[in-house]
């Protein structure tokens, strides 16, 4: 019997057949939707009733300002909805693992974790643009896209995103037309999901939009299910000519075994054992409520002149337990484990006011925007006690019975933040082009631990600059320099607790150095290269003078260079082709390590692949490729993940206009793989070769 119970699930599903019965949207844009000002995308990419494809233009999540993406001086890599369904991806560390530059992090088996440009995040994510960062798997069954900016990110996003931010842009009702999509795909493991994403117009210029979703989880893990129930409806509103009304709530509930993967041997993966599991079927679960709720106005307010807003309020609940392997000797393993509950609520809002004029000979585009948010945070931790000893032989299934003990942790905080900032794009003529602007952020975090009963306290008061130069040679081709910093306080990214030792820290700053080019080799293609530096300063390092103590002197520093093609290459081939090379170091002894010492989990070398052919006007077939060099676990330098090659297929049938057939396969060639690591105990193994068989009827 599931551990997960289905009497939602059967209710989400008759709702999913209910909703299905109902008319629905197709295309994700409409003219009618297009915001005015966005005259720089080609007429064909909103339209309805075809493939938008995976080109994209649009920059202007990167700027806040409507820019084409060719004129943005950073690197940028988008997925959109319609590369997502050619992969059948619906979850977003799987949609990552082809975007160049970005290494996926176990995150203990219950969360998003991933090193942008070789630094590590669990926070660094968005939602339309607002902070999404609890810690949990993000679905995709409501997202018309996924943006990774690279680079330090300040101005635009705030604190943190020292490699890059990912942003998640939701899809949204249109006033206009009704119509529908309903998927349903099933793999080898017997893992399924059910999807509806309908669309009507209510009256004239309000319309209503629902996605919502039911998967089953199951994989070659020994124990490993689970279930994901999301409904988000959105609210469209054209209140007049100049001005749109998006209001929208989005629920996640989402219920899956917390699987830590495999122990390490002799500096690397254990083998073997690619499907045993080591803990305990009915200990280790994780669970998820997210509540998000948004609204956002646009307005038109003169010719060349905007203003938005937008408000979002999150809830997220939160609880995993877990038994991990902590060390084996070939023969036998040893276990530790724990129990996690967090709750957090998060209050933000933002208003942007941009303005396009002229003075003398320059073009501006000026951006003047204002964010404020609070965010409470509750998290307590029990530690695993077991009641027959930790080891147990390997050839056992793992089972130890265990007890959780009192609290070894219990912590509140409470963080409230302040921006504001300021973007000038200037373009002197048509070849030259600067953006500068400057982020005024004040971060007032209060943390308290409840087990030791001490608190931590700290303001901080950062101004986060970015200037960019581009030169256009033609309209199409850019070439640009870009420099841009970010901080971090020194609470990390969750700012649960703050120790009264590094209350006394400065925040972290990463300074991003970038050099590159683009060109719009057509409507539809992108190709981009870039050499850049990310460095860090102020981590903790151990003082040289007084043992036992810490100072603030750790360094690190990433070099780095990328290059991408992504659209249509001809009328039969679409694709999204990168490739990264990373070189970092610890520069100045931290705690994590001494000077010299390689990054963790940053690959030397990645190729992502993924190719779309339409053989005809309704087959297709397509094929991807990653490949990810050899890495550290972490910084110990004592356990390597090898290199590995991994190729998808799929077919595609379009039966119809309205229905499609697709089959999807991963790992072709079956090869034994170990992507991604929690420290040097716990390495994940890559699924073997499975297939997946979906359908889809639009209406």
């Amino acid at each position: 019997m599931s551990r997960f119970p289905l009497r939602p699930a059967l209710l989400a599903q008759a709702a999913i057949l209910t909703l299905y019965a109902s008319p629905a949207m197709a295309e994700d844009n409409s003219a009618e939707d297009a915001d005015p000002q966005r005259d720089y995308l080609p007429a064909d990419i909103v339209v309805t009733g075809k493939r938008d494809g995976y080109d994209m233009l649009d920059g202007s999540t990167a700027t806040k300002t409507p820019t084409p993406l060719v004129d943005v001086p950073q690197s940028a890599t988008f997925i959109t909805e319609d590369q997502l369904e050619d992969q059948s991806i619906r979850q977003l560390g799987e949609a990552l693992r082809f975007v160049p530059g970005i290494s996926l992090e176990s995150g203990e088996g219950h969360r998003d974790e991933i090193f942008i440009r070789g630094q590590e995040t669990t926070a660094d994510f968005f939602f339309d643009g607002l902070r999404d960062d609890a810690q949990y798997y993000r679905p995709l069954y409501n997202i018309s896209r996924v943006e990774v900016l690279k680079g330090a990110n300040a101005l635009i996003f705030g604190r943190g995103g020292g490699g890059g931010v990912v942003n998640r842009v939701s899809k949204t009702a249109d006033i206009v037309r009704s119509a529908g999509q309903f998927d349903a795909s099933v793999d080898t493991f017997g893992a399924f999901a059910l999807a509806a994403d309908v669309n009507q117009p209510l009256s004239d210029g309000v319309g209503l939009r629902l996605n919502t979703t039911y998967e089953e989880f199951d994989s070659n893990r020994n124990f490993y299910e689970g279930r994901f129930i999301g409904v988000s409806p959105t609210v469209g509103v054209v209140i007049g000519p100049d001005t749109r009304l998006d209001v929208s709530y989005t629920y996640d509930d989402d219920r899956r075994t917390t699987d830590r993967g495999v122990p390490t041997f002799q500096g690397g993966p254990l083998r073997g054992y690619y499907d045993t599991f080591f803990g305990d079927p009915a200990f280790n679960l994780s669970s998820v409520e997210a509540h998000i709720a948004r609204a956002r106005l646009s307005h038109r307010v003169a010719a060349g002149v905007s203003f938005n807003a937008a408000v979002q309020y999150a809830d997220y609940d939160k609880s995993y337990a877990n038994i991990l392997p902590t060390d084996t000797d070939g023969t036998t393993v040893s276990l530790g484990g724990y129990a996690d509950f967090t709750q957090r609520q998060n209050l933000i809002g933002q208003a942007n006011l941009v303005a396009e004029f002229a003075t003398g000979p320059m073009d501006h585009t000026l951006l003047i925007g204002i964010e404020g948010a609070r965010q409470d945070t509750q998290n307590a931790r029990d530690n695993v006690t077991f009641t027959a000893g930790d080891t147990a032989p390997l050839d056992e299934i793992i089972t130890i019975p265990a007890f959780t003990t009192a609290p070894s942790r219990a912590r509140d905080s409470d963080l409230t933040t302040f921006s504001l900032y300021v973007q000038d794009q200037i373009a002197f003529g048509e070849f030259v082009e600067v953006i500068a602007g400057l982020r005024f952020d004040r971060f007032d975090l209060d943390t308290v631990d409840l087990v030791s009963t001490t608190n931590g306290s700290r303001v901080d008061e950062q101004v986060s600059p970015r200037i960019g130069l581009i030169l256009k040679p033609t309209p199409a081709i850019s070439l640009y320099g870009a420099y841009s910093k970010s901080f971090l306080p020194q609470a990390g990214d969750q700012f649960v607790l703050l120790s009264p030792t590094r209350a006394a820290f400065e925040p972290e700053q990463f300074t991003n150095y970038e050099l590159g080019a683009k060109w719009a080799i057509s409507n539809r293609l992108l190709a981009q290269t870039a050499i850049f530096r990310l460095e860090r300063d102020n981590t903790t390092a151990p003082d040289p003078v007084n043992i036992g103590l810490t100072v603030q002197t750790g360094a690190s520093r990433v070099d780095g260079f990328e290059i991408s093609l992504i659209g249509e290459i001809a009328p039969f081939w679409e694709a999204s082709l990168g490739y990264t090379y990373l070189d970092g170091e610890i520069t100045e002894t931290t705690d994590a390590a001494i000077a010299g010492t390689r990054l963790q989990q940053l690959p030397e070398h990645q190729i992502t692949a993924w190719n779309r052919f339409n053989l005809t006007g309704r087959i297709g077939v397509g094929v991807g490729v990653i490949y990810q060099d050899e890495q550290f676990a972490s910084f110990s330098g004592a356990v390597t993940l090898p290199d590995y090659l991994r190729v998808d297929t799929a077919v595609f049938f379009d039966m119809s206009d309205r229905f499609s057939i697709q089959l999807n396969v991963e790992n072709l060639f079956d090869t034994k793989y170990f992507p991604s690591a929690h420290g040097d105990r716990n390495i994940q193994p890559g699924k073997p070769l499975s297939a997946r068989l979906g359908v889809r009827l639009k209406m």
